[in-house]
């Protein structure tokens, strides 16, 4: 036993020895900057929850209501990327700890949100993200391609996600007791959970 240990120490030490940096960003190299607007937010979770949030709640209030976002979640990215690149890159955890919070509570309280406060949340959001976004962008990067697919996987995300809300929920009986209703009100407050633990790492670190 102690000449297998031996070897598999060796072996473990050698693999540990050759191992090089990781590339961070290979999407931009291998697709262009357009698919890396597209992608990068895929890959950070206070993107896939904020968005997943803003989304859920407007398709919980309705049609009416939810198609506002569809030009305005965009035009925050947008907002949000040249804010990025103007005053470089800031610490976003607290904001978007706080925009959790604030969105799972809302969620999980099943709160009639007016249009114009669920449009300047949502704006706030995307600014938020969007400067997140662009403080992670190589010199060399284009800005125009990236903002573009950050536009487009904004608007398809949001688009998609109030969709899918509001199919969910109209299959539903009019009753807030209703198991589909407890399921969204329920996804709200695991929501609030997160934003809060993320407050608490960032306040603590």
């Amino acid at each position: 036993m102690k000449p297998n240990l031996l070897r598999a120490a060796i072996a473990a030490l050698m693999l540990i020895a050759g191992v090089n940096a990781a590339e961070a960003h290979i999407v931009a190299a291998r697709l262009g900057d357009f698919y890396m607007g597209v992608v990068h937010p895929l890959t950070d979770l206070g993107d896939v929850v904020l968005w997943t949030a803003t989304g859920v709640l407007a398709g919980t209030l309705g049609g009416a209501k939810g198609r506002w976002l569809i030009p305005v979640f965009p035009l925050g990215l947008l907002a949000g990327l040249l804010l990025g690149h103007v005053f470089g890159a800031v610490s976003t955890q607290l904001a978007d700890a706080a925009m959790m919070l604030a969105l799972g509570m809302l969620l999980a309280a099943a709160a009639q949100v007016p249009t114009v406060l669920l449009c300047a949340m949502a704006f706030v959001v995307a600014v938020i993200r969007g400067a997140a976004n662009g403080a992670d962008l190589a010199p060399e990067t284009d800005r125009v391609l990236f903002a573009a697919g950050l536009a487009c996987v904004g608007y398809a995300a949001i688009t998609l996600t109030m969709a899918l809300t509001a199919a969910f929920r109209r299959t539903a009986a009019d009753s807030s007791t209703s198991w589909r209703a407890i399921a969204v009100r329920a996804l709200g407050g695991w929501i609030a959970a997160i934003g809060l633990m993320m407050g608490s790492l960032a306040l603590a670190s």
